[in-house]
């Protein structure tokens, strides 16, 4: 087993996952930022400077629910942000995307202006971040979870329904460098996970994010 965060994501993004062994790996944050759980296939990582392992280990027996599900239940995300004094959105559906060769098949332009409202925003949950405007759409690359690079699309409503997510999402893949790309999705938003499984990002688990407030 990985010891660390990033070993571990590094791994998962060559398609190696922990053991499916129906346990809980706990290790350190990456940085102060990030806090949380990703649950793989019957393995999780609870990654936390803030919560002990014995407090974790505790807190998953005591919830009496089917230990595979545990991280993810409920009462263990709530008493995680109570311990940590951190807080959290939702449970994403996290995927990835290989790096794809050639150019994209859309017209992109870097948005430099650091005061860019996407530039902001992204910004607060991400390091060395870099953004792409196209016509309806928004394209946003930075170092996230780990250090992994994390990609995040927006399109408008007058530019739906017309494939523009799928083209802006692969064409982060080509604008990667050569690594793979990961993505958040909330487990509600089909319409975004459709796009990025057409556009070839496979889902390799879930995760709850802790920041502070």
């Amino acid at each position: 087993m990985a010891e660390s965060l990033r070993d571990i994501l590094d791994a998962a993004a060559r398609g190696v996952f922990p053991a499916a062994d129906g346990g809980t790996s706990v290790v350190p944050q990456f940085g102060d930022r990030d806090a949380g759980v990703i649950a793989f296939t019957a393995h999780s990582v609870v990654f936390t400077d803030e919560a002990d392992e014995g407090w974790v280990r505790g807190t998953l027996a005591s919830l009496g629910c089917d230990p595979l599900a545990a991280t993810m239940n409920s009462r263990f995300l709530a008493a995680f942000a109570e311990r940590t004094g951190r807080a959290t959105d939702t449970i994403d559906v996290l995927l990835t995307g290989a790096p794809l060769p050639g150019r994209p098949d859309l017209a992109l332009e870097e948005v430099a202006d650091p005061g860019h409202p996407r530039v902001v925003a992204a910004r607060r949950r991400r390091d060395g971040v870099r953004v792409w405007a196209a016509d309806g759409g928004v394209l946003v690359l930075g170092r996230g979870v780990g250090g992994r690079l994390e990609v995040a699309v927006e399109v408008a409503e007058g530019a739906r329904h017309r494939g523009l997510g799928r083209l802006l999402v692969t064409a982060a893949r080509q604008l990667a460098g050569g690594e793979v790309v990961w993505a958040q999705v909330s487990a509600g938003n089909a319409r975004s996970l459709r796009a990025f499984q057409a556009a070839g990002y496979r889902p390799v688990g879930s995760e709850a994010l802790f920041l502070r407030p």
